[in-house]
């Protein structure tokens, strides 16, 4: 009887023809000695050239860490575990060609994702959940203790969180009395350059939240953070609707691609 083959699912390749090789495992077992190529057919049963490689990356990644490592080395090594059966290496640097940098990639949408090549529905999806789970960690750090005494640790979540998305959006750190995280919750979501904002909204549920204090956030998806005449106005309508109510409003941060604006910082609010 012929042996049933491991089932290899729908293609996630992006258009490259070939099957969803998530349905082998990254590693196998050595397999059984073979018999010498016949003659003629030169290379049959021959490894793929790119095992080799992976286990050089490993080592060096396991002797220096990530610090020996170019970003398209690294983000081969994630490719590793994803795609078990491909040569990841031009599609590691097809991702970074696209997007530009580690944050960008896992910050793009699943379908701008798959119109790489060699990357399809599933893949996509994994590095989506891979950004996920930075993104947790990272709102951990904030989590933990005091959010002012740990400012580059917010401004790394937010951009995080925000920075490579396509449509603004307006979200709002409440705080406690000491001032540690109680809430972090997108309010609205807009255009590509507007997010329509309700101070009286904001206030409100802060007071739900039993939360004093709350930092402003929203990204600019052009890239460039400074603040617009009308990001000032709102920002400074949120204040005078919160201070009768003893809400305080810290900053208003804009993020973008390249950077990020503080209104405290820059002596706007």
């Amino acid at each position: 009887m012929t042996p049933t083959p491991p089932p290899v699912g729908d293609d996630h390749t992006g258009g490259d023809d070939q099957p969803d090789e998530r349905g082998y495992f990254s590693e196998h077992p050595s397999p059984a000695p073979q018999a010498s190529p016949p003659a003629g057919k030169p290379g049959l049963g021959k490894a793929a050239h790119y095992h080799g490689h992976r286990d050089r990356l490993r080592e060096r990644f396991r002797e220096a860490g990530d610090r020996a490592l170019a970003d398209y080395e690294l983000l081969e090594l994630l490719l590793f575990s994803l795609i078990p059966r491909r040569d990841t290496k031009p599609i590691a640097k097809a991702l970074l060609d696209r997007f530009g940098s580690l944050p960008e990639i896992f910050g793009a949408p699943v379908d701008r994702l798959m119109e790489v090549r060699g990357i399809g529905e599933i893949v996509a999806t994994d590095l989506k959940l891979i950004g996920a789970l930075a993104h947790r960690m990272l709102k951990s750090e904030i989590k933990s203790r005091p959010v002012l005494a740990s400012w580059s640790s917010v401004i790394e979540y937010c951009r995080a969180a925000m920075a490579f998305e396509a449509r603004e959006q307006f979200r709002v750190l409440f705080l406690d009395k000491k001032n540690a995280l109680i809430a972090d919750e997108v309010q609205q979501t807009g255009t590509v350059d507007h997010t329509p904002v309700y101070p009286r909204e904001v206030v409100k549920r802060a007071l739900e939240l039993s939360s004093t204090a709350i930092i402003l956030v929203h990204n600019h998806p052009s890239g460039d953070p400074t603040p617009s005449r009308a990001d000032i106005d709102m920002t400074r309508m949120i204040i005078d609707t919160a201070k009768p109510l003893g809400i305080t409003v810290h900053d208003h941060i804009i993020i973008g691609k390249s950077g990020h604006a503080s209104l405290k910082g820059l002596k706007l609010v």
